[in-house]
C-alpha cells in the first residue's frame, strides 16, 4: 500500500455510536470531564489519561506533544514534566497552553485551554515519591529536549545513579516538578454522522462557566 494523497482523502469513519445534547452535560465541565472519564477507563481504552499538551515559544510558534493527566480537580489538570525540557521554557515564557484528549473507542474528545502555574514542592516531591524507581533515575540523569551523543551516554548515566542510589532512594531533582492547567475553556466533542458533530463549550466568564453549542 502506498500513502498517497488520493488514499488520505479517501480515509473516512463515519461516528454514530451516540450523541451529546446540553441536556446532557453537566453545569460543571470539570464534573463533565470526570464522568467522561470514567466511561473512557470502563471502556478499558488504553491510556485513557494520554493528552496533547500544546505551548507557544516566544515567536508564538505553537509546539505540541503527548503527557499523561496526573491529577484532576476544581483547580485543574495536572501533569509533571522537566522545567528545563522545551515546554518547561515554553511555559516560563508564556504560561498558557491548549490539552487535547482524544477517545477514538467513543468518539469523543474533550478540548481544555488555560493559564498554567508550577505546582508547590511538596506536591510534586509527593507525586515523585510514587514513581517507579526506574522513572525516577530517568527524571534526574535526562536532560529532556537537549541533544545527547548516543543512545550510550544515557544508558551509563542511568547505571551511574543505580550504583549511587542502591541504598539511599532518589531525591526529586530541583529541576522536575508539576504544573496545572487552570481552565478557562473546555470544549466536549461527540463524534456524529456526516461530520455533524457535538460540540458543547464552556467559557469561565466573571468566575462563572457559560454553556454553549458549537457548529461543528
Amino acid at each position: 500500500m502506498q500513502v498517497t494523497n488520493e488514499f488520505l482523502q479517501n480515509l473516512r469513519q463515519d461516528y454514530k455510536s451516540a450523541s451529546l445534547d446540553e441536556s446532557d452535560v453537566d453545569q460543571d465541565p470539570i464534573v463533565q470531564f470526570q464522568k467522561w472519564f470514567q466511561h473512557a477507563v470502563d471502556a478499558q481504552i488504553y491510556e485513557p489519561n494520554v493528552m496533547t499538551l500544546a505551548t507557544a515559544d516566544k515567536a508564538g510558534r505553537p509546539d505540541a506533544r503527548i503527557v499523561l493527566l496526573k491529577g484532576v480537580d476544581g483547580d485543574g489538570f495536572r501533569f509533571f514534566t522537566n522545567y528545563l525540557s522545551a515546554k518547561g521554557k515554553e511555559l516560563k515564557r508564556n504560561p498558557y497552553a491548549a490539552l487535547v484528549f482524544f477517545w477514538p473507542e467513543l468518539e469523543r474528545q474533550v478540548r481544555i485551554e488555560g493559564t498554567v502555574e508550577k505546582l508547590d514542592k511538596e506536591t510534586s516531591e509527593a507525586y515523585f515519591n510514587t514513581r517507579p524507581i526506574a522513572s525516577q533515575i530517568g527524571a534526574v540523569v535526562s536532560p529532556q529536549s537537549q541533544i545527547i551523543p548516543n543512545r550510550t551516554f544515557l544508558e551509563e548515566k542511568v547505571e551511574e545513579l543505580k550504583a549511587k542510589s542502591a541504598d539511599k532512594g532518589v531525591a526529586k531533582p530541583a529541576h522536575w516538578g508539576g504544573y496545572i492547567v487552570k481552565p478557562t475553556r473546555i470544549e466536549f466533542w461527540q463524534g456524529r454522522r456526516s461530520r455533524l458533530h457535538d460540540r458543547i463549550n464552556f467559557e469561565l466568564i466573571k468566575g462563572n462557566w457559560t454553556k454553549t453549542r458549537l457548529a461543528p
